[in-house]
């Protein structure tokens, strides 16, 4: 097997150290290490004169080490989908990308339509150019009574745009087929060329409900990077700021799976538990989203004694009520056969397309990055990991509850000793030539940011990923075979951002 750069999370090493592969070797090797059982962490691309270079981030869960193959193609490279479904999301953003075709795929569809970075090969890549693609067919089922139903991407209510296209049989839905793209920002390309004083505001925006756990895994990189040691104060803070927003985001996602089933009473008691959760972020960052806590080197702003005891106390009480109301929801006959059964995900199928996170750990897979991968306060303190294997709706709400109280839990125990010591170091100039790869569970799963310097140590390639890239398929097989109205509980289910997709 090839020689490949060996990573962990929170590393950064000279990008030579990955010998470049030809593209043949570059293939076999990941075919062979995902045959192994190693997961298809990130599959990126960035410019290099006529060619794109690829990076393949394979990460080896059970041994939390993770390896980077690198190869360069001009035109094409052989499609991994076929055989690896997991892939199929990259590839087809590699496509729209860099205009890099991977052959074999079977459905080679853009995933946002903005105009490709790369029009042909020897291109000048700068500012995007060419038309914004369009005609992209949709998948047609045919046959008698077979008819299609098209819903958004403008929605009746506050949420993102999003265009979901059924083929139905009567009631019963065939296949489900999601769009996405209507966000796309342009957030990859902004932040190319950083650091610089955007580049915060950047990361923290790429998925607004997850602001901490983004910043988090940008503020990984650039230590990395910058050879930064956090104090150990910070790296408890970052682990108290990370599980807050766990906890309102769990908790407001089951108090909207009751509103989906009429089930009034946990709507109306989780929405207004999840608000303590977040009016805590904004006590103490001035922003209910936690937005300019984290900063590279530690946090900007230090938690108080007075502060923290006043959290434990608020949290306890909070904790109490959650198990009142939890108590009532999973034991009311009409909500569990409301839930069980519904958009149902074997393990088999969870783990062929990569889910992460929640979605996964209802299916019976268990990665958790900060149980697989470490950093920070999560070498310390380890977290039960939630795993239901049922895959159905009911599934996913469990395992949201379960680590609703873990993080209680670990909240708890932090807040009652906070290390000592400084919030923050400066940070150093950034490593010229040089590659990091940042792994954060966030409360969607594992977010993921690859950043590659060039020769003045500034970005030429800063690729993040959120966990809902991975998720969204998921969600689409969990309709197959369901009642079409079953289509929004089992979105809530899910509950994954549109603009962490339109990167």
């Amino acid at each position: 097997m090839p020689e490949a750069l060996q990573i962990r999370n929170g590393q950064a090493l000279p990008e030579e150290s990955a010998p470049l592969l030809r593209l043949a070797e570059w293939d076999a090797a990941v075919r062979e290490r995902l045959r192994k059982g190693a997961r298809l962490v990130l599959l990126f691309g960035r410019p290099v004169g006529e060619f794109v270079r690829l990076y393949a981030v394979l990460g080896q869960d059970s041994t939390g080490g993770m390896a980077i193959l690198r190869a360069e193609a001009r035109d094409a490279f052989p499609s991994l989908t076929p055989e690896f479904p997991q892939a199929h999301l990259f590839e087809r953003e590699l496509a729209e990308q860099w205009s890099l075709r991977p052959e074999g795929h079977p459905w080679l569809k853009p995933v946002r339509f903005h105009a490709p970075y790369r029009v042909a090969p020897g291109a000048v890549v700068g500012k995007p150019a060419g038309p914004i693609p369009t005609g992209h067919a949709f998948f047609a089922v045919e046959g008698e009574e077979v008819h299609e139903v098209a819903v958004g991407p403008v929605h009746a209510g506050t949420i993102e745009p999003g265009h979901f296209r059924f083929q139905c049989a009567g009631e019963r839905v065939l296949h489900l087929e999601i769009a996405l793209g209507y966000q796309h920002r342009g957030a990859e390309r902004m932040l190319e060329k950083g650091p610089d004083r955007r580049t915060a505001v950047g990361v923290e925006s790429l998925s607004g409900d997850t602001a901490v756990g983004h910043a988090l895994a940008w503020c990984q990189a650039m230590e990395a990077l910058a050879a930064c040691k956090v104090p150990a104060r910070a790296q408890a803070l970052r682990g108290v700021a990370l599980e807050l927003e766990r906890l309102s985001n769990h908790v407001g996602d089951l108090g909207a799976l009751g509103t989906d089933i009429g089930f009034l009473p946990a709507a109306a008691w989780f929405g207004r538990l999840r608000g303590e959760f977040l009016n805590e972020l904004m006590e103490w960052s001035g922003n209910r989203f936690g937005r300019g806590l984290l900063r590279p080197g530690g946090v900007a702003l230090d938690l108080p004694d007075a502060m923290a005891a006043d959290f434990r106390r608020r949290l306890a009480r909070a904790r109490a009520e959650l198990e009142r109301i939890a108590g009532l929801f999973f034991g009311t006959a009409t909500v569990l056969a409301r839930l069980e059964g519904t958009g149902t995900l074997s393990k088999e199928v969870a783990k062929d397309l990569g889910l992460v996170g929640p979605a996964a750990r209802a299916c019976g897979l268990s990665h958790d990055v900060r149980q697989d991968y470490p950093v920070g306060i999560y070498r310390f303190v380890h977290l039960p990991i939630s795993v239901v294997e049922t895959g159905d709706v009911l599934a996913r709400a469990m395992v949201r509850w379960l680590e609703t109280q873990r993080s209680l839990e670990f909240l708890d125990d932090q807040l009652s000793h906070v290390p000592e010591g400084q919030l923050r170091r400066e940070c150093g100039p950034l490593a010229p030539d040089s590659i990091a790869v940042s792994m954060v569970e966030g409360w969607r799963g594992e977010l993921v940011h690859a950043v590659v310097t060039g020769p003045e140590g500034r970005f030429v390639r800063y690729k993040p990923k959120d966990p809902s890239f991975h998720n969204w398929t998921g969600l689409a097989m969990a309709l197959r075979g369901q009642q079409i109205s079953d289509f929004p509980l089992c979105n809530k289910s899910f509950n994954l951002a549109y603009a962490g997709t339109d990167l």
